[in-house]
């Protein structure tokens, strides 16, 4: 019998994602709102676009829980992404390694969870 125990955690892992992708549509919305964009059509559409992967990465965290295998393929998809831009954050002419860190470490935790949990 097949236990749903990483199942759970990948789910779970990935649903903070989700919350944290949907905070930072929180904080767009507060820099829009005292006037901190330098163009409010390209903050409303950066906007729209963030909460959109927010509501996409929860569904993915919903449907690993459900162990449905697209919210797992979905789930590796959105890792890979998330490691991308930490690669990105860590090189180049403004390097963060702690922003990098604080993306690479999640998102390789996730990604292992999900592979284990097919």
């Amino acid at each position: 019998m097949r236990t749903h125990t990483v199942d759970r955690l990948a789910a779970f892992v990935l649903g903070l994602e989700g919350l944290a992708v949907a905070a930072l549509v929180g904080w767009q919305i507060w820099a829009l709102a005292v006037g901190d964009t330098g163009s409010v059509q390209s903050a409303v559409a950066l906007m729209v676009l963030t909460a959109v992967g927010a509501v996409a990465v929860l569904a993915f965290a919903v449907a690993t829980w459900r162990g449905l295998s697209w919210g797992r393929s979905g789930g590796v998809v959105t890792q890979l992404l998330i490691l991308a831009v930490a690669l990105g954050a860590v090189t180049g002419a403004y390097a963060s390694p702690t922003t990098g860190l604080a993306l690479a470490i999640p998102g390789l935790i996730a990604l292992v969870l999900l592979l284990f949990a097919v």
